[in-house]
């Protein structure tokens, strides 16, 4: 009998690890609210608790939700700068998305006439913003940034490489 179970066992065993690969979720980041209201809390009721001498439980309750909606407004002030910096550098890719299809057009359609350039103006225009890479591709001034010590992030906007939220590489030497 313990000869079956053993086998049994040992049987389901090899079926749990041979079937389908199962990956650990990735996990959230905590948002910078969630962070500030944290640390936070932590400060205050530790303060609060050092503070009030007669009743240090009292002290560290109060200290510590002070501190939590303290940390959660600087929290999100922190997270709307980043939001802030984020837009902004979104609009500058569009605005270097719509220069260099500016440029493509304007060298492209140089014997066309008026109506036909706004036709191709507008066919030109891209709906979302693209890559860095893909918006200097037919601009002139590619080996100027290269030999100052910047390269072209092809990765731009990829969380699986790295600098993906820089539209430049450094160079490390």
């Amino acid at each position: 009998m313990k000869k079956i179970s053993l086998v049994l066992s040992l049987a389901f065993m090899m079926l749990i690890v041979m079937s389908s690969s199962s990956q650990a979720q990735e996990r959230k980041k905590w948002s910078p609210q969630a962070k500030g209201a944290v640390i936070g809390a932590a400060t205050g009721g530790a303060a609060g608790a050092i503070i009030h001498k007669k009743n240090r439980v009292v002290g560290g309750v109060v200290g510590g939700v002070v501190g939590a909606g303290a940390g959660y407004g600087v929290g999100k002030i922190i997270d709307n700068k980043r939001k802030k910096e984020e837009a902004a550098a979104a609009a500058e890719r569009i605005a270097v998305i719509e220069r260099a299809n500016d440029y493509k057009v304007a060298s492209s359609s140089r014997t066309t006439s008026a109506p036909a350039r706004a036709t191709k103006k507008a066919a030109v225009t891209p709906a979302a913003p693209q890559p860095a890479a893909m918006a200097y591709a037919a601009n002139d001034n590619v080996p100027a940034i290269i030999s100052s010590g910047y390269v072209l992030n092809p990765y731009y906007g990829d969380p699986s490489k790295p600098y993906y939220t820089s539209e430049y590489r450094r160079k490390s030497w």
